[in-house]
Formats: structure tokens, C-alpha cells, sequence
């Protein structure tokens, strides 16, 4: 009997060349599986259905894990703010672990003996899925042609061409991966420090010339209705991307250090996530206290981090999520955004939850809560001790 592996499978140009290489090649039973992150349509994925079979697949299974990918990760992401150098919402990162962990369960399912990806050896993805399988199979061996035998582009357009299959180096020109929490895009340009992609490299083009404004409700931290519209979690999140990406924003190259110590770039358009996270911020920064941000802004950045570099099964992500989730239970309201070609910016808030209010005094102008004597015996005792260090070492310098 032929031996049995499950195939991540995009249908993309290195995903077929490891679809006929592993059954033409190696004589294995393929059994291809599409993993769902919000990125594609019914008709896409009937058409990745098509072309596995079409390239020898044994069996083919498609895992819608969309909802799964909200609620392990793209929450936290929101809850945390997180943009990875300040610039990048992880758009494939977090996508990344959530199609690895659902292909393991997957080869768990069918009882395979082998896993197959791929992932090159020069970028981060080899690293997600080995690790990822590792943990959760580590009995199970990970195959990787494109990385094996370290393959370019060209080379493999050539093999596909020889075993009928066209693949034209234009379609391969620019790497696009698209999931609900936004869209990458690899091309030359990418590869090269002072390059910006073209225009027509993105996927959305830009339609939008007048401004718009859209308000936005949050409930516990998560975006619950967009426009007065209730909406579940991910529905809210495709709805704002509908209305956002027409104008161009949420666009950016991100500079990165990848988990084995190069640098790289990679184009991405997520309008909805990026204005989620600023709105998101926003209304934060009106309902929590000055330690629940600064605690939450260091230990997002250190999940950002870690989640990027694959590590979502660490339990330490767990304990991080539930201090994150309890931030969350003031951070209520509307938030109001006006979005303009190529840019957006935040009109402002409205909470029951808004510790600005009024009640207490408006900054810089009038208190209600305190004297003017409070402040002058205030002001003494909490600079106290650094009078002391000053009046003591200024002492012992003299």
C-alpha cells in the first residue's frame, strides 16, 4: 500500500509542484486539505477543489476555520493592539498557526503517517508549520519539496510544464495571501529595500474618492456593529473591509525579523483590521486607567511576538489571553472614523464607560473633585523621595 500524507494545500504554484512531485515522484497518496481563514469564496474554493484532483490527489477536504481564527486569535490581536513594529496586524502570522494546528488535527483525523507544506527555506512559514506539527504530531514526518530541494520559481513552473500543467510566470509574479484579517503580497519589490509595490499589485484597487463616515460599536472589546448594523465578530470585521479597502487604506510594507534572523518585507492591505485596532485604541484609551495600558501594551507586544514566531500552544498564551480578556470589560461604546483616499482618522468616542467625563473636572481648565490646596500637598509628598535623593547625594557630591 502506498503510503498516506496530508498536503496543506493552497493551489498555489508551490503547493501543485508538491502535489505531482509527491505522487508522480515519491508514489505517495496524496490527501490535499485547504484550510479556510476567511480569505476564500465558495466558487474559490470549488476551483482548489478542481485543481487537486486534476493534479493526482487521492482525497481533497476543505476546514473552514474562520470563526476558530477570531476566536483564538484575531481577538486577542484586537484586545491587544497589536501591530508588529508598530506597523503590521499579523495578517498571515496568526493565520498561519491556525491553518497549521487545524492540518494537524486533520492528519490526526485520517490517520496519516506523513505531512506535507510548501513553505521555502528562507522565510517564516517553514518554521511555523514544523513547530506547530511537532507539538501537536510529533510522530508524524514533515515533508517539504519546495525547501528540500531548494527551488526557485522558474524551476518550478518548468517541472509543472512538463507534467501539463500551466502555470505562466505572470500569474506567479506576486504571491497574494488573503484571509480575514488581511491580504499579503510578495513580489520583486518585496525583495529589495527601497522598491514599493505598484499599483496594480494590490488586490483591491482604489474606488473611493469621497470622504465617508463610519461608526463603529464595541461591546467587551470586541466590534459588535458597524453603521448601527449588530453584527457577529466576523461578519463586523468583513463588512468594515468591504467599505474600507475601496479607499486605499490599511496599505503598508512591513520590515520584519523573521524567526531565523533575516530581514524581510512584505506588502499588505487590511483596511478592516487596521482601523479596527486605531478605533479599538481609541475607545481604550477614554475607558481603562493609566496601569491597565501600560500593562497591557507590554504584555501585547510580547504576544504579538510570540504568536508571530509560531508559539500560539505555549501556555503562557493562555495566560496572557485571560489577563487580556479581563482589560476588556469596560472598553464599550461607538467609536466614529471618517475614511478618505489612501487614510483615515479617528473623529472621537462616546462611552458610558468614559473616564473624561465631565463630572469630574475638564483638563486643563476646571476640577470638581479636588482644591487647590489638595494639589500643593499633593505635589510635595509624591515628589518627596526624589527631594531627598537630590538633597542627600547632592550632599555627599559637595
Amino acid at each position: 500500500m502506498k503510503k498516506k500524507v496530508v498536503l496543506a494545500f493552497s493551489g498555489g504554484l508551490d503547493t501543485s509542484f508538491c502535489c505531482i512531485h509527491l505522487t508522480k515522484d515519491r508514489d505517495f497518496e496524496v490527501h490535499s486539505v485547504v484550510v479556510n481563514t476567511g480569505g476564500f469564496s465558495n466558487d474559490e474554493l470549488k476551483e482548489i477543489e478542481a485543481r487537486a484532483y486534476a493534479l493526482g490527489v487521492t482525497s481533497h477536504a476543505a476546514v473552514d476555520e474562520t470563526e476558530n481564527y477570531y476566536n483564538d486569535s484575531i481577538k486577542y490581536l484586537i484586545y491587544g493592539n497589536v501591530l508588529k513594529n508598530s506597523t503590521y496586524p499579523l495578517s498571515v502570522s496568526a493565520e498561519r498557526v491556525c491553518q497549521a494546528t487545524a492540518i494537524a488535527n486533520y492528519v490526526k483525523k485520517i490517520g496519516a503517517e506523513y505531512v506535507a507544506h510548501g513553505s521555502t527555506g528562507a522565510g517564516n512559514d517553514q518554521v511555523r508549520f514544523d513547530m506547530i506539527f511537532n507539538i501537536l504530531i510529533p510522530g508524524v514526518e514533515i515533508i517539504t519539496p519546495i525547501r528540500d530541494l531548494k527551488l526557485s520559481r522558474e524551476a518550478e513552473i518548468e517541472y509543472l510544464a512538463k507534467h501539463g500543467v500551466e502555470y505562466t510566470a505572470e500569474k506567479a509574479k506576486y504571491s497574494i495571501n488573503k484571509g480575514l484579517w488581511g491580504t499579503s503580497v510578495g513580489g520583486a519589490e518585496t525583495l529589495t529595500s527601497h522598491q514599493s509595490l505598484p499599483e496594480s499589485a494590490w488586490p483591491t484597487q482604489v474606488t473611493e474618492t469621497e470622504s465617508k463616515k463610519v461608526e463603529l460599536t464595541f461591546e467587551k472589546g470586541e466590534l459588535v456593529a458597524v453603521d448601527g448594523e449588530q453584527l457577529a465578530p466576523v461578519r463586523a470585521i468583513q463588512k468594515l473591509q468591504a467599505i474600507a479597502a475601496p479607499f486605499g487604506v490599511g496599505r503598508d510594507i512591513h520590515v520584519g525579523d523573521t524567526i531565523i534572523g533575516i530581514k524581510g518585507r512584505v506588502g499588505f492591505e487590511a483596511a478592516g483590521p487596521m482601523v479596527i485596532i486605531k478605533a479599538h485604541h481609541a475607545l481604550e484609551k477614554h475607558t481603562l486607567t493609566k496601569w491597565q495600558l501600560s500593562w497591557k501594551e507590554n504584555l501585547a507586544s510580547f504576544y504579538g511576538n510570540w504568536l508571530h514566531e509560531g508559539q500560539f500552544h505555549d501556555p503562557i498564551m493562555r495566560d496572557m489571553e485571560a489577563f487580556l480578556t479581563s482589560t476588556q470589560s469596560t472598553v464599550n461604546g461607538k467609536v466614529f472614523v471618517e475614511l478618505l483616499p489612501y487614510r483615515f482618522h479617528i473623529i472621537g468616542i462616546e462611552s458610558a464607560n468614559d473616564l473624561m467625563s465631565n463630572k469630574f473636572g475638564s483638563y486643563g481648565e476646571m476640577n470638581n473633585a479636588w482644591s487647590g490646596e489638595d494639589v500643593k500637598g499633593f505635589s510635595k509628598i509624591f515628589g518627596n523621595q526624589v527631594m531627598i535623593w537630590h538633597k542627600v547625594n547632592g550632599e555627599v557630591e559637595g
